[in-house]
């Protein structure tokens, strides 16, 4: 019997990292699951068996610490970039800086850290890939979306960039694009906590697609035969047609 795949996870303590986590064990698969809550990683690694390393893919520093405790405990065949988020909805003409920077840094540097740390022991397994989630803001913008469109516009290339860069290789580089996911997070955050206008973003929308929805996407495209390349799919719920119409009866 073949060991089984192993793959790493980021942004795991919840949304659609844990979800992810829990559809590859299911899958069969060893999953490293990586964030910055370490309470949250163990509890999800007590009721699914993967691994919990706490890290924060913003510091060089940790993201070489995980490198290095997971590539000594075997081989790395995927990594879930999934590590990101949104601050605010200003307009370009007052955004704050620092919320641009911030986004850039868990978004776009993030992803780059950990692709660039895991790159070798990808290509190593005979076998791997590297996936980003971006989202719908990657592929075009929306009013008060400058700065996420922008980190999620620039964290799409690493994408397709390291696409064209590794043809040849044994290492598929996907891009997963969910556009309107109602997570217990990811508005809450973007608005600072403020729950009302947090659920606002999702009132009178007939089912926006939830975390499992786009784990359900990722680990798709990972157990595709591995001569079969997603190279990016997108996934909105039906009532959404685009970043700035939805469906609201």
């Amino acid at each position: 019997m073949s060991a089984p795949l192993r793959a790493v996870v980021t942004g795991a303590s919840s949304g659609i990292g844990a979800a992810t986590v829990r559809r590859l064990r299911a899958e069969g698969w060893d999953v490293v699951a990586v964030a910055r809550r370490g309470d949250r990683l163990a509890a999800l690694a007590a009721e699914t068996g993967a691994t919990a390393l706490a890290a924060d893919v913003t510091s060089d520093d940790d993201v070489a610490r995980l490198v290095a405790e997971v590539t000594a405990a075997g081989p790395v065949h995927a990594v879930v970039n999934n590590a990101g988020g949104a601050l605010g909805t200003d307009p370009v003409e007052s955004g704050s800086i620092a919320d641009w920077s911030a986004m850039y840094e868990v978004n776009v540097l993030g992803t780059l850290r950990v692709t660039q740390g895991f790159l070798p022991a990808l290509r190593a397994s005979g076998r791997g890939d590297v996936l980003v989630l971006t989202s719908t803001a990657a592929h075009g913008t929306y009013p008060g979306g400058g700065g996420y469109v922008a980190a999620k516009h620039a964290e799409r290339q690493i994408a397709t960039t390291l696409r064209l860069e590794l043809v040849g290789e044994p290492v598929r580089v996907i891009e997963i694009a969910p556009g309107m996911v109602h997570t217990e997070e990811f508005s809450l955050t973007r608005f600072r906590g403020d729950r009302a206008a947090a659920d606002a973003v999702y009132a009178g929308v007939d089912e926006p697609l939830v975390a499992d929805d786009v784990a359900d996407a990722i680990v798709w495209t990972l157990t595709r035969p591995h001569h079969v390349n997603v190279d990016t799919l997108v996934i909105r719920p039906r009532a959404q047609v685009s970043n700035t119409q939805v469906a609201r009866p």
